[in-house]
């Protein structure tokens, strides 16, 4: 198995394996009690899927806004992105979880990162009709007006999707 720059990767045992299987597991289902253990003793808080999911991303996107807490204060990092560009607050604010998304930003998440799509946090809550997440992201200074890499504002991009709430609420946030 090659790594970075060419370099010959370890092949991996069933234990090893297993272990990473049941980590991230934990991190999908919120287990902040084992996860903050295994942090104590030198697990790395930035550790990723084959997808490039971080143990941050994994409770951001299901929702465990303590696990994402405790993960940050093992140094895990808030703009760590996916194979696909995604944050975790991006992450968040697609499921609409406005506990996390408060964490995130109160952590210092940028609130205008955006992956090579160009979409933002707000973007995806405004597709996805988040009122809640969109109005908590303006109120970080959330850009309503920046464009996706296909030309479309958040506006524009809920409308689009056929959002109830986001597009008026957006129009009123711009005025």
């Amino acid at each position: 198995m090659a790594g970075e720059a060419g370099r010959r990767l370890p092949e991996l045992d069933e234990a090893t394996l297993d272990f990473a299987a049941r980590v991230f597991a934990a991190a999908r289902a919120g287990d902040a009690e084992m996860l903050g253990a295994l942090l104590g003793l030198g697990l790395p808080a930035n550790i990723r899927t084959a997808k490039g999911d971080s143990l941050l991303m994994l409770a951001a996107y299901h929702g465990h806004a303590g696990l994402c807490a405790v993960l940050l204060d093992h140094g895990a990092d808030l703009e760590l992105a996916n194979d696909r560009g995604q944050t975790p607050l991006a992450a968040a604010a697609f499921r609409g979880d406005a506990a996390t998304v408060r964490l995130l930003l109160g952590r210092g998440a940028a609130v205008d990162a955006a992956g090579p799509d160009g979409r933002t946090a707000l973007m995806l809550a405004a597709m996805f009709d988040r009122a809640e997440i969109v109005e908590i992201l303006a109120a970080h200074g959330a850009d309503t007006a920046r464009r996706d890499a296909g030309g479309l504002t958040a506006y524009e991009a809920a409308v689009a999707m056929g959002a109830a709430a986001t597009p008026a609420l957006l129009m009123r946030l711009r005025s």
